[in-house]
């Protein structure tokens, strides 16, 4: 279930997604970019691990994402993710984006006590909309504490690129905006996490995945794959293993689509059946 936040929490939040996993005892999943952010809540007792590392935390928050990463979920999980806007959480806490590239962190070494609490506010709650008030309860307060940069570069130039499902060059960026390419750079690595060009780059990929989703049966991939600025297929399909590690047939035969950018496997891809071992 999607659920998008209340207008006043739109600038931080892009939306809330409650998913409920059951089925076999062992899940095997992946997380790719999307161009965002995001906070994830384990509701259960579940015990969900990363690259042969410890089990992660019950609450943690997630930076953006340069490569896939494979995880492995033991026992049926509830989660809430709260995917925060591009620049989110540099909007919400002030911290450089570029610093949490790639990391996966306590929320409470982020948000510090206030996170521990809504976790714990959260476990005993069954009702989504009850949930969702305690998420907003807690959005709000944080924002109260920030003020909006008056700036409107970066919401200017995300939107310009989104309008234009990333078919959008650097240079376009600063015809369209009056702003130096030096200057767009530093805003979205500081803000972002990423630059103009990758940020681009995920939301025409994001185009692609849509497309394929809701694809027609009479409608070839040659077709969506030129109709998302792909030059042909082997570009697309390039494209494709970088941000997922597979192709778009294992895509829609062996997965089940979770989120945009979360699946599960059907099967065990090869090279994880290490990781399902170290902690079984």
């Amino acid at each position: 279930m999607q659920i998008f936040p209340p207008e006043v929490l739109s600038p931080y939040i892009k939306h809330y997604l409650f998913l409920e996993s059951g089925g076999d005892r062992y899940k095997k999943l992946r997380l790719f970019s999307d161009g965002n952010t995001g906070m994830v809540f384990l509701l259960n007792e579940c015990r969900l691990s990363l690259h042969h590392r410890e089990h992660l935390p019950y609450s943690f928050i997630y930076g953006q994402i340069s490569h896939f990463q494979d995880l492995a979920l033991i026992e049926q999980a509830s989660f809430i993710i709260i995917v925060f806007q591009p620049d989110g959480l540099y909007k919400l806490l002030g911290i450089t984006a570029h610093m949490l590239k790639d990391q996966i962190i306590a929320a409470q070494d982020i948000f510090g006590q206030s996170s521990t609490d809504l976790y714990h506010a959260l476990l005993p709650i069954q009702q989504t909309a009850e949930r969702l008030h305690a998420l907003n309860t807690f959005f709000y307060k944080l924002t109260a504490r920030r003020k909006l940069s008056e700036s409107a570069l970066l919401p200017m130039v995300l939107q310009h690129i989104t309008r234009h499902q990333g078919l959008v060059t650097v240079g376009q960026m600063v015809h369209y905006s009056g702003y130096t390419e030096r200057h767009i750079e530093r805003v979205f690595a500081e803000q972002v996490g990423m630059s103009p060009k990758k940020f681009g780059s995920i939301v025409q990929f994001h185009r692609f995945l849509k497309l394929l989703r809701n694809k027609p049966a009479d409608i070839s991939l040659t077709t969506i794959c030129h109709e998302s600025g792909y030059f042909d297929q082997s570009h697309l399909i390039r494209a494709f293993k970088k941000y997922t590690g597979i192709t778009p047939s294992e895509y829609l035969n062996r997965t089940n689509k979770l989120a945009i950018n979360f699946m599960e496997f059907k099967d065990i891809p090869t090279g994880m059946s290490g990781l399902y071992n170290s902690i079984s």
